[in-house]
C-alpha cells in the first residue's frame, strides 16, 4: 500500500466519517473517559482560580468544623476539618495570589 494521497471521492467519504464522529457526544465523552492516565493532570489544579464567596463558605465551615471538633472531640468531625482545611488554605492562597498579580 502506498502512502499517497486518497482519491477525492474516497477522501471526501473519509472527510465526512471525521465529521460524523466528532459531532457524536457520547462517543467523544467515552473517548475521554476511557483513557487511563498515569499522573494527574495538575495543570487544572494550579489554575484553580477561586472566587470570594467559595472561601468564604470555606472559611465558615472548617471554622466551624474546628470549634465543634474541640467541643465535642468526635473523631469524624476531627477527621472532616483535617480533610477541609488543607483545600481551604489552598483556596484562600489561590485567592491571595489572584489579587496580587493585578
Amino acid at each position: 500500500m502506498t502512502t499517497g494521497r486518497l482519491p477525492d471521492h474516497e477522501q471526501r467519504i473519509l472527510d465526512e466519517v471525521e465529521r460524523a464522529l466528532r459531532r457524536d457526544r457520547r462517543l467523544d465523552r467515552r473517548l475521554r473517559t476511557g483513557r487511563l492516565r498515569r499522573r494527574p493532570d495538575l495543570s487544572r489544579v494550579t489554575h484553580y482560580r477561586p472566587h470570594v464567596v467559595t472561601v468564604g463558605v470555606l472559611l465558615a465551615v472548617s471554622i466551624t468544623l474546628l470549634v465543634t471538633g474541640i467541643v465535642t472531640s468526635r473523631p469524624a468531625v476531627i477527621w472532616t476539618f483535617a480533610a477541609v482545611w488543607p483545600l481551604t488554605l489552598f483556596a484562600v492562597f489561590r485567592l491571595v495570589c489572584r489579587w496580587t498579580e493585578r
